[in-house]
């Protein structure tokens, strides 16, 4: 087997499509500002976001679970990138909170369904590769690349005036333009299914989830729940508590310091189990929130950005790494829609909606240092079932 951090014709061609597809992510930290722009309380935009990682659990898993039976993928990216397009220009033409439950849900189909779906198309154009004795693309690689176009849009937004004091129309327009580019570029990817259509043969069978499966996911569902108020609140808190508008700029200090962690990630995992790596992870998630909490400054929201280099640059790959090896290959896109959805959507619903709830009642710091005991529990889950989670590696 060989594999190079170069990128081979395969490589690049996902590159370029996990460039583009995370680019339009480099719009999403406006999320929360879109919607209190609109007129919604916190609580409002927390129940509104954790409404949008609702849809994030359910629909990735029917949809990617109908890409396995189909034997296609792009067509579902396909769809996505107009899911996107429909769901942010109905949250912002229709001001009222019907459509911005519907409009949210479109757009979080459209963001949730292709990170599986990519997943799974791209370890299984790895495989044939390497079954043909190529050189491979490095999953790390490509998120990484992944990142990059996050921080590039990110940063451009940033320092484009008055982007962060535009109407919710403009914001929506920039995303709804960048999965227009991504839509485009769908055209050179290569479709890594077997186009055979399973469907006569293919039942719905989770016989394959043991108990082991379920405790490393419950360690990752604690780690993301403990995540949820960085990922809906962060943008709210620099704007409205530390009065710095830095949205732009901390996104991308984040994403920045997650990429070389998501390139090195494979290389610890190598010698150590991915639940050894997830464990690390979450001692950062707690030092990250408790920062937040303790030092309410524009120093600590650095220094907290710093430790997304391992709160999700090695939390991210490790919790893909578990599910690749608990998931037989034939139901490896399912396996990855439940990580995006039970592991992922689930617990940032839970954290938005009662994150909302705390904020509105005792502040933004109180929020940071509550859930930081989440993170606490997914390390003492670990450390009483780790002999069983590490001989997963």
């Amino acid at each position: 087997m060989k594999s190079s951090g170069t990128p081979n014709p395969t490589g690049r061609r996902f590159g370029t499509i996990y460039f583009l597809f995370f680019a339009i992510y480099g719009i999403t930290p406006y999320l929360q500002v879109i919607l209190r722009k609109l007129g919604y309380s916190p609580a409002a935009v927390g129940l509104f976001l954790g409404l949008f990682e609702l849809v994030g659990i359910a629909g990735p898993i029917v949809l990617a679970r109908k890409a396995d039976a189909l034997g296609r993928f792009n067509p579902f990216l396909i769809a996505s990138g107009l899911g996107i397009i429909l769901g942010m220009g109905l949250l912002v033409s229709v001001n009222h909170a019907i459509a911005a439950v519907i409009g949210l849900g479109f757009a979080s189909l459209g963001l949730k369904t292709p990170v599986p779906v990519l997943d799974t198309a791209l370890l299984r154009a790895i495989e044939s590769d390497q079954k043909e004795g190529k050189r491979t693309p490095s999953y790390g690689l490509m998120r990484g690349i992944g990142s990059i176009g996050f921080v590039i849009v990110t940063l451009i937004v940033q320092f484009t005036p008055g982007f962060e004091t535009s109407a919710p129309i403009v914001m929506a327009a920039v995303m709804a333009f960048l999965s227009c580019v991504f839509l485009v570029a769908l055209k050179w990817l290569p479709e890594t299914g077997d186009g055979t259509d399973h469907k006569t043969r293919q039942k719905v069978s989770f016989g394959w989830i043991d108990s082991t499966f379920l405790l490393g996911l419950a360690v990752i569902v604690l780690g993301r729940v403990a995540m949820a108020p960085v990922n809906s609140f962060f943008s709210l808190y620099l704007v409205e508590s530390l009065k710095w508008h830095a949205i732009g700029a901390m996104s991308a200090l984040g994403a920045t310091v997650e990429i070389p962690m998501m390139m090195l990630a494979w290389r610890y995992m190598s010698k150590r189990s991915p639940m050894q790596a997830i464990s690390l992870a979450s001692v950062a998630i707690v030092l990250r929130l408790l920062t937040y909490a303790l030092v309410p400054t524009k120093t600590g929201a650095i220094v907290g950005q710093l430790l997304h280099s391992l709160c999700y640059g090695l939390f991210q790959p490790a919790t893909v790494a578990f599910v690749n090896l608990k998931t037989p290959p034939s139901e490896r896109t399912t396996g990855m829609a439940i990580l995006l959805g039970i592991g992922m959507g689930f617990p940032a619903f839970i954290g938005s909606a009662l994150g909302g709830l705390v904020v509105e009642w005792a502040g933004y710091r109180w929020l940071f240092a509550s859930f930081s005991v989440f993170a606490m529990g997914s390390l003492a889950l670990y450390f009483s079932k780790r002999s069983l989670l590490n001989l997963v590696r």
